[in-house]
């Protein structure tokens, strides 16, 4: 597969410029199958002390849950790590992650950001622009914007994430007593519905399926036989 994405350079400005070319082609509103039939879950782990990006991705069946599919792509990595840069050395893995698949899903969880990032193009948003398909970031920790309302501590509970007068996702608590986890559309997912989406995934864990057994595959935490060491998210 071959991905129209710069070779690193050095020059931080021409990536930050092209995030920014590649945010206005961010779609907010919902364009993905209804009902969906499949989803996946994408996530990147490193290996050899950094020098190999390892890219996991996950295809589950959309009602079950049930794994159809599991890929792991190892490249060198291209680039070191800049903060609000991450999607350019993480992406070209997880591209190549995406077409191992037997086939790609009709929407993406990405552990990582959409557009609650400075520029609006978080690793999600910048999966969904270079391959078209829906997709929602699901992060750990805010990048940026602040919630300016006090967060329920109810399961499925969520208060909008602004940055300035902007909202650009949400704090959702997918689990009573964790921290929350931001959530924010990445591509072809309109604000309203990325939390749902992101909950009805929710099992008993902080993250939601998708994510939670790709970041076991990519970290390598997974024994190999569809199952995982257990730890609580």
């Amino acid at each position: 597969m071959s991905h129209a994405l710069p070779q690193w350079q050095g020059d931080t400005a021409a990536l930050r410029a092209l995030q920014s070319e590649r945010a206005t082609q961010v779609i907010l509103r919902d364009a993905f199958a209804k009902p969906l039939r499949t989803i996946a879950g994408f996530d990147v782990g490193f290996e050899d002390d950094g020098a190999t990006t390892r890219a996991a991705a996950i295809l589950l069946d959309a009602d079950t849950l049930a794994i159809i599919d599991q890929q792991v792509a190892r490249l060198p990595t291209r680039m070191p790590y800049i903060p609000g840069l991450l999607s350019f050395r993480e992406l070209p893995a997880l591209l190549d992650a995406l077409a191992m698949l037997k086939h790609a899903p009709d929407l993406a969880f990405i552990d990582g950001h959409g557009i609650a990032h400075p520029r609006r193009l978080g690793i999600a948003a910048h999966f969904g622009v270079e391959t078209g398909i829906p997709s929602i970031g699901v992060g750990k920790t805010i990048l940026v914007g602040e919630a300016r309302m006090a967060l329920h501590e109810m399961r499925g509970a969520f208060t909008p994430l602004r940055d300035g007068r902007e909202q650009i996702g949400w704090l959702l608590r997918s689990k009573p007593g964790c921290l929350p986890l931001i959530v924010s559309p990445g591509h072809r997912v309109a604000m309203p519905s990325a939390p749902e989406l992101v909950m009805r995934y929710v099992t008993k864990y902080r993250l939601p399926e998708p994510t939670r057994l790709a970041d076991r595959l990519a970290s390598r935490r997974d024994r190999g036989d569809g199952t995982t060491d257990e730890r609580d998210d």
